[in-house]
C-alpha cells in the first residue's frame, strides 16, 4: 500500500489532507508529465454533498494507475512509497494530478 498525501481540499474524499477512500485511480495512460495525469476518483465537494460519516482518512491505500509511462507503475498499480495528489481549487478531475509521476 502507498502512503498518499492529497492537497485537493475541494474533493469530497479529502479529510486532513488524506483520502478517505480505500483505493483511488490515477488516470493518464499517455502521460509524459505529471500535469497529464489526474485523480480519476476525484469528486467535488458541494453544498449538498457530504462525506459519509463512516469514512475516515487513510494513511495508506491502494492506488490503481493507468499512467503506464511512470517508473512507479507495475501492472497498473503504483509502487511508490509516497505519492502526492495535487490540484488545489480543483472543480473537476482534470484539474488534479499525480505530483509524483516520473517518466520512465
Amino acid at each position: 500500500m502507498t502512503k498518499l498525501g492529497c492537497s485537493v481540499t475541494t474533493c469530497l474524499h479529502n479529510a486532513d489532507l488524506l483520502c478517505c477512500k480505500k483505493e483511488i485511480e490515477v488516470e493518464g495512460q499517455d502521460a509524459k508529465t505529471s500535469d497529464c495525469t489526474c485523480c480519476g476518483s476525484f469528486k467535488e465537494k458541494s453544498g449538498d454533498s457530504f462525506k459519509d460519516s463512516t469514512e475516515s482518512p487513510n494513511t495508506h491505500l491502494d492506488v490503481k494507475c493507468e499512467a503506464v509511462n511512470c517508473v512507479y507503475n507495475t501492472d497498473r498499480f503504483c509502487q511508490a512509497e509516497n505519492i502526492g495528489i495535487a490540484g488545489n481549487g480543483a472543480t473537476k478531475a482534470k484539474q488534479t494530478e499525480c505530483a509524483t509521476f516520473k517518466m520512465r
